[in-house]
C-alpha cells in the first residue's frame, strides 16, 4: 500500500505525521518528566487535593514536586492513609 494521493488527502497526511511523532525516541523521552529513569528525586513544593471524576466525589491526596534533575514540576500521588502527614514543604523525596 502506497502513499495517499489526490486533492483531499491533507487531513490524512497531517494525522499520520502526528501519529508518527511518538515513534521518534527523542520526542517520547522529552515528553516524559523522568527522562529515561524509573525514579527521580524532587523537592516538595505544596500539598494538593485532586478531585476525582464524576460520579466519585473523593479527594486524592497529592503533592506538587519540582524534580532536581531537570526542574520540571509534577503532581505526585501520595499512597496509603496518613502518609501525607509525613510530607513537609521543601523536603527532598524520591518518586
Amino acid at each position: 500500500m502506497g502513499k495517499c494521493r489526490g486533492l483531499r488527502t491533507a487531513r490524512k497526511f497531517r494525522s499520520h505525521q502526528w501519529d508518527q511523532k511518538w515513534h521518534d525516541e527523542s520526542t517520547a523521552l522529552k515528553a516524559n518528566p523522568f527522562g529515561d529513569a524509573s525514579h527521580a528525586k524532587g523537592i516538595v513544593l505544596e500539598k494538593v487535593g485532586v478531585e476525582a471524576k464524576q460520579p466519585n466525589s473523593a479527594i486524592r491526596k497529592c503533592v506538587r514536586v519540582q524534580l532536581i534533575k531537570n526542574g520540571k514540576k509534577i503532581t505526585a500521588f501520595v499512597p496509603n492513609d496518613g502518609c501525607l502527614n509525613f510530607m513537609r514543604k521543601l523536603y527532598e523525596e524520591t518518586l
